[in-house]
């Protein structure tokens, strides 16, 4: 290292405040005196550098505290041993509408709007065993306005450097705006399900809708036939009126006979008891047909019985085809009895749906081809099978996996809601099925129905 004291003459002496004289201090000497102050020089240049750096350090370190706790929405309280704020926020400032100079040093308890908040936080600080676990109390604080703001506090202790416990930490939630987004957001539940079972007793009824000309069809049979019969009933009983009134006038044998024979009352008893046999099944006929459509109307009351799938597909077919699609053709051959456990009216809404659906997609092909579907049903292995397989354009790929999704649809405005199949897959779920949707292979969409099947009871 190079220094810019002169070099000293040889033997020099250098005299000491005591008089003493330091001998024999060379050239070599000074310069290693010199070397140690230049070490230690920058030594110390190097821990003020570093001094700095913690201090910068530091400083960041006290500016990030600062600044979450300024970001926190929860209100903070550090307290020591005797309930005494010695730190806070600017949440609990905010809410308690005081600056933070003036809380410090302040109670708690006095920031509480209750005799029985202020019991309960002093019951933390005084448990220790509550403060090692860590415990939520809830209180109410006073507000800014002097309302009543309820508070989960969460209380867990403070430690010092040494490992001593200095007081509690409280952090706490106001719950007044949670409570009310919970009552928010608990009558917006209740306004979804009713709007949801209104849409499902939407789409039923606009599936009854669709439907009235075929029960309209099917009524007037056996009402033609009743009404026919009423006629007949009342020209028999002219007949009987008349023949009556001569027996009751007293009238000669032969001329009864003669009247017998005109009024052909032999030939009026012999079809009297088919005539009321066939006016009886006519109107229990009309009464079954009134009946099945009260069901299928009525609200669904969530009740389970035993359901034959074969006879529920059967009138699936039966009414669409005469109400809205009486060229459909349908090919389906019922199998064994296929029983399961739901309700009539609901697996009947299913079935239409995708018979419905079918006929539509195979109608608007626009190639002359009669619209054709095709069911086939397998029970075996504690599950029930059901597929329908139409000849239409099948289902694009990018709608695959929206189908099921509610108001989706691919039908022009005004021709579907887009709720059918959608309901349709909430109904097959609550019966612990699945709806499942794709394209054959063949061309055309197929739907799969499967349910699990009514468990037979067991033959003893």
């Amino acid at each position: 290292m190079a220094s810019d004291t002169p070099p000293l003459p040889p033997r020099h002496r250098t005299a000491l405040p005591g008089g003493e004289d330091l001998a024999g201090m060379d050239e070599s000497t000074w310069l290693d005196v010199i070397q140690k102050m230049d070490e230690v020089y920058s030594q110390l240049v190097a821990d003020e550098v570093a001094l700095e750096e913690k201090n910068a350090q530091l400083e960041q370190s006290q500016q990030f505290i600062f600044s979450l706790l300024a970001a926190m929405s929860d209100v903070l309280a550090a307290c020591n041993r005797a309930g005494e704020i010695e730190e806070t926020n600017a949440a609990l400032c905010e809410l308690v509408g005081r600056d933070e100079r003036s809380l410090r040093g302040m109670a708690l308890a006095d920031l509480v709007a209750d005799a029985a908040s202020a019991a309960r936080i002093r019951h933390v600080l005084d448990t220790p065993a509550l403060q090692r676990s860590g415990t939520v109390v809830e209180v109410e604080l006073r507000d800014a306005q002097g309302r009543s703001v309820p508070v989960d506090f969460n209380g867990t202790p403070r430690f010092d450097a040494a490992g001593r416990h200095v007081g509690v930490v409280f952090v706490g939630r106001p719950m007044g705006e949670l409570k009310r987004a919970y009552h928010q957001l608990r009558e917006a539940h209740e306004a979804l399900k009713r709007t949801q079972a209104q849409l499902l007793h939407s789409e039923k009824l606009a599936s009854l809708g669709r439907l009235v000309a075929g029960v309209a069809h099917e009524l007037n049979n056996p009402i033609s036939f009743v009404l026919g019969n009423v006629h007949a009933l009342g020209r028999y009983s002219d007949r009987l009126r008349r023949y009556l009134g001569a027996i009751h006038a007293g009238l000669p044998a032969e001329t009864l006979a003669e009247l017998r024979r005109q009024l052909r009352i032999d030939h009026l008893l012999a079809d009297l008891p088919s005539l009321m046999e066939g006016t009886l099944e006519g109107a229990q006929r009309t009464a079954d047909i009134v009946d099945g459509l009260k069901r299928f109307s009525a609200q669904d009351r969530g009740e389970l019985a035993p359901v034959e799938l074969n006879g529920v597909i059967e009138r699936a077919i039966h009414w669409v085809q005469k109400g809205t699609a009486p060229a459909f053709t349908v090919h389906w051959q019922p199998g064994p009895p296929c029983q399961v456990l739901g309700s009539a009216g609901q697996l009947l809404q299913v079935m239409m749906n995708l018979v419905q659906n079918a006929y539509d997609a195979a109608s608007g092909r626009g190639d002359g081809q009669p619209a054709t579907l095709w069911i086939a049903g397998r029970c075996e292995a504690g599950l029930a099978r059901i597929t329908f397989r139409d000849n239409g354009p099948g289902i694009a790929d990018e709608h695959l996996g929206r189908l099921f999704d509610p108001f989706f649809t691919t039908k022009p405005p005004g021709k579907g809601t887009g709720l059918g199949l959608s309901i349709s897959y909430g109904i097959v779920e609550r019966h612990g099925g699945r709806l499942l949707a794709g394209n054959h292979a063949d061309g055309g969409a197929e739907f799969v129905v499967e349910l699990p099947l009514l468990p037979r009871p067991a033959e003893g």
